[in-house]
């Protein structure tokens, strides 16, 4: 399953050979490399901490404040990508990260149901 759970780092991983064919700007790509590096790394440090919490309540909030940060840091970056490198720059990083997030969301989706770690209920 460690595959499945990573299958957006495959997907980005296949993605450079396309914008190299195509003759996309290969800066989309490092762009969106890393806004996804980034939303994986606040993703994972917030599911940590989120796991340590001692309270729902603060359990909670670790989860709401990372979809929250991690959205808000996500468009800012690609927005900041398109001023700062052009608008093909930020748009072909802005649908790398849409095929990302998606392909993320739809695996913890599915997968989310086999997570030895939460509690089953009958």
């Amino acid at each position: 399953m460690p595959v499945l759970r990573n299958i957006d780092l495959l997907l980005l991983a296949l993605a450079l050979p396309l914008f190299l064919v195509a003759g996309i700007d290969v800066l989309g790509w490092v762009a969106g490399a890393a806004v996804w590096a980034m939303w994986r790394l606040v993703g994972q440090w917030a599911e940590r901490r989120a796991a340590a919490a001692t309270t729902p309540k603060e359990t909670a909030g670790f989860m709401a404040g990372s979809m929250v940060g991690r959205g808000w840091l996500l468009g800012l970056m690609l927005l900041a990508a398109g001023l700062a490198a052009g608008k093909d720059v930020g748009l072909s990083a802005a649908i790398l990260a849409l095929a990302l997030f998606t392909v993320h969301l739809t695996s913890k989706l599915v997968l989310g149901s086999t997570d030895p770690q939460r509690p089953t209920t009958t």
